[in-house]
């Protein structure tokens, strides 16, 4: 059973569609990445699969024992988010308020899980560092594991790699390859259709067409000889 399930669902704001028609379904072990132009509505579709908007019409549905409060977030930050000024087990933590309930407090599970999840992306030493004074690469780690406490099986990343630099990108992209293959489901915004075709195992592609299918069928369809075309000819310009 599919963990997440899309039939005709229109996103925007209020009842202006930004992107219409999406079809898409998302199994145990996915790694999704939806690409697609600046203003095509990639973001306002993350926020929608979220809850925190609104379907203009459309349908999502959860499976596989999957409720929308197991579903870990990573989003683009703000120049405000990047000067938050509290230290890196508070931010950890913080991934872990809808596993608390009504409790006011962070219970020793709840703790053991942050800790884990610091080590796992490899920032322990930096656990009483204020987040604000971190590089971009250390920041995005950081709301890695925010967003691992979260989940155990479903993350939702939008543009992981925005504003990194070439080496902490690849590493960046690597941490993220490494929980998929330990089992978390991935699906992940990105500008860069040419690193999606690199690391996904499926694509969906909104703009004036939607396209979603594998990897290899991307490469196939002509959403895609398009666009991995003008983005390398772009790179080479």
């Amino acid at each position: 059973m599919a963990l997440l399930t899309v039939r005709d669902l229109s996103v925007g704001y209020e009842s202006q569609p930004v992107a219409e028609n999406i079809n898409f379904t998302v199994n145990k072990g996915d790694y999704l990445c939806i690409v697609g132009e600046n203003g095509s509505g990639k973001t306002t579709l993350m926020n929608t699969l979220l809850g925190l908007r609104k379907p203009v019409s459309g349908q999502i549905t959860t499976g596989d024992g999957l409720s929308r409060n197991e579903i870990g977030y990573l989003p683009q930050q703000t120049l405000v988010q990047r000067d938050f000024p509290a230290s890196v087990r508070e931010i950890v933590l913080s991934g872990c308020q809808g596993r608390c309930g009504m409790r006011p407090f962070y219970n020793k599970e709840e703790k053991k899980l942050a800790e884990e999840n610091m080590e796992h992306m490899g920032i322990s030493d930096l656990a009483g560092r204020c987040y604000r004074e971190l590089s971009g690469g250390q920041q995005q780690r950081v709301l890695l594991a925010r967003a691992l406490c979260a989940t155990g099986k479903l993350l939702l990343l939008d543009e992981p790699v925005s504003g990194l630099d070439i080496k902490v990108t690849a590493e960046m992209y690597d941490l993220i390859g490494h929980l998929n293959k330990d089992g978390i489901t991935i699906i992940m915004v990105s500008h860069d259709i040419a690193a999606a075709v690199r690391y996904a195992s499926h694509i969906l592609h909104i703009g004036d067409t939607v396209f979603f299918g594998t990897r290899d069928e991307y490469l196939e369809s002509a959403e895609g000889r398009f666009f991995l075309m003008r983005q390398k000819g772009g790179e080479e310009s």
